[in-house]
C-alpha cells in the first residue's frame, strides 16, 4: 500500500480548509430567508449583504497574496483563520442590516487571503505534474462545502436556530486552525518527507520570502487571466448567493425542499472541479501543451456553462431548471483546477501573488454580481434578465480566454514540458 506522505496531509488539510471556507461562506445563503423576514430586509438589501463579503474579500487576494509570499502560508492561514472564525460567530449576534454588512465585511477580510496564499503552500508541496489536480480538488471540497451547506444549515436552524448555527460553524473552522498551525511548516523538509517525495516536489518556486515582488509587470501579465476569472466568478457568484432563494421564490419550495434541490446543484460542481484538473494535468503530461491543457479546458467549461444555462430561463419547470443548472454548474466548475494552475504555471516563485492577482477579479465580480443580482429581482419581479446577464458574461469569457498564455513564463528561465 502507497504511504499516504506529508505532502498528501498537506494536500487533506488543504481540502478541509477550502470545504469550510465555503461554508462560512454561502451559510448566509440558506439562512437568508429568515434572516430576510428577522430584519426585515429586501432583496437589495440582502444581496447588499452578500456583496460586502466581496468588497474586503477582492482587496485581501491582491495583500492576501502578498502576505503568503512574504511571511508564508502557516502564519498567514492562521491569522486569517482566526478571523473567519470571530466573523462567523458574530454573523449570529447581528440585529440590523449595518451589523450584518459589518460580520460580512470581515469574513472578506480573513477569507480573502487564503486561496492565493494555498496555491502559494501548494506550489512547494505539491509535484508540478500535480498541481491543477490539487487545485481541481480542493476546489472541489469547497463545492462539497456549497452541497452540504443547505441541508446542515436547514438542520442546524431546526436544532439551534438561524443565529446558533453559525456559532457552530465557528467553532468548526477554529478546529481547523489548530490542526494547520501545529502540522504545517512553510519548507518541505525530509524527514517528514520521504527521499522520493522530496525529490518529486518543485524546487523553482521556493524564493527567498523577503524577495520583492514585481507588481506592475506581473499585474499586467495576469491581467487577461484576472478578466476571465471575473467572468466565471461572475456566475459562480450567482450559484453561491442565489440559487437557494431562486427554488425558494421562484418555485415557492420552502426552506428544507429549497435546500434539497440546492444540493444536488452544488453536487455538479463538485464533480466538475475535480474532473477539470484531473483533465488539465492529463492533457499536460500526455502532449506538454500547457495551453491545450489549460486554455482549452477553461473555455470547454465556459461554453458548457452557456448552454445548459438556456433552459433556465426559457422553461418554467422545477425539475428541469434543476438539472439545468446542476449540469451548468457542472461545466463552468471545469474550470477552476485549470484556471487556478495558470498563475503557478506563470509565475511560481510569486504564485501567491499571481493568483491574488487572478482571482481579485473573481473577488470583484463578488462585489457586483449578488447585488445586480437581488436588484434586477427587486426591479422586475423575474429571474431571467440576471440569468440572461451571467450567460453572456460566460461568453465573454471563452474569448478572453485566448488571451492567456500559461505556456510563456514570467521568469526568464525556461518553462519545462511536463510529462508523464
Amino acid at each position: 500500500m502507497r504511504r499516504f506522505g506529508a505532502s498528501n496531509w498537506i494536500l487533506l488539510l488543504l481540502c478541509l480548509m477550502y470545504m469550510i471556507l465555503y461554508v462560512d461562506r454561502v451559510n448566509i445563503s440558506t439562512a437568508a430567508p429568515l434572516i430576510k423576514a428577522n430584519l426585515g430586509l429586501s432583496n437589495t438589501q440582502l444581496g447588499l449583504a452578500f456583496s460586502a463579503f466581496a468588497y474586503p474579500y477582492a482587496l485581501f487576494q491582491l495583500i492576501g497574496g502578498y502576505f503568503g509570499d512574504k511571511f508564508g502560508a502557516r502564519l498567514t492561514l492562521c491569522v486569517s483563520g482566526l478571523i473567519v472564525c470571530i466573523s462567523t460567530a458574530a454573523t449570529g449576534l447581528v440585529d440590523s442590516l449595518v451589523t450584518l454588512v459589518a460580520a460580512r465585511l470581515a469574513l472578506g477580510i480573513g477569507e480573502g487571503a487564503t486561496f492565493p496564499t494555498a496555491t502559494r503552500a501548494m506550489a512547494v508541496w505539491t509535484p508540478e505534474r500535480n498541481w491543477a489536480f490539487a487545485q481541481g480538488i480542493t476546489h472541489s471540497f469547497a463545492r462539497i462545502g456549497n452541497a452540504v451547506t443547505p441541508p446542515l444549515i436547514a438542520l442546524l436552524i431546526e436544532l439551534v436556530s438561524w443565529r446558533g448555527s453559525f456559532v457552530v460553524l465557528a467553532l468548526a473552522s477554529l478546529t481547523w486552525v489548530v490542526l494547520w498551525t501545529w502540522y504545517f511548516r512553510d519548507v518541505p523538509t525530509a524527514p517528514p518527507l520521504s527521499k522520493e517525495e522530496f525529490a518529486a516536489l518543485p524546487t523553482r518556486s521556493r524564493n527567498n520570502a523577503r524577495e520583492p515582488v514585481p507588481w506592475l509587470k506581473l499585474f499586467q501579465r495576469m491581467l487577461p487571466v484576472t478578466m476571465v476569472d471575473f467572468c466565471y466568478g461572475w456566475t459562480l457568484w450567482l450559484f453561491v448567493s442565489w440559487i437557494p432563494s431562486f427554488f425558494y421564490q421562484n418555485y415557492h419550495q420552502d426552506l428544507r425542499q429549497s435546500a434539497l434541490y440546492s444540493a444536488g446543484v452544488f453536487v455538479g460542481g463538485v464533480i466538475g472541479d475535480t474532473l477539470g484538473g484531473t483533465v488539465s494535468d492529463r492533457i499536460l503530461q500526455r502532449t506538454g501543451d500547457r495551453v491545450a491543457a489549460r486554455r482549452n479546458v477553461i473555455v470547454a467549461g465556459l461554453l458548457g456553462g452557456f448552454v445548459f444555462l438556456l433552459p433556465v430561463i426559457l422553461i418554467h419547470d422545477i425539475n428541469i431548471a434543476a438539472v439545468s443548472l446542476a449540469a451548468a454548474f457542472f461545466c463552468i466548475e471545469l474550470i477552476v483546477g485549470p484556471i487556478w494552475a495558470v498563475p503557478m504555471d506563470i509565475a511560481p516563485k510569486y504564485s501567491g501573488s499571481a493568483s491574488g492577482m487572478m482571482n481579485f477579479g473573481f473577488g470583484t465580480a463578488g462585489i457586483i454580481s449578488p447585488l445586480v443580482f437581488g436588484y434586477l429581482v427587486d426591479r422586475t419581479g423575474s429571474w431571467t434578465l440576471p440569468f440572461t446577464g451571467s450567460i453572456c458574461l460566460l461568453l465573454l469569457g471563452a474569448a478572453l480566454a485566448f488571451r492567456m498564455h500559461p505556456d510563456k513564463p514570467f521568469e526568464t528561465a525556461p518553462l519545462k514540458a511536463v510529462r508523464a
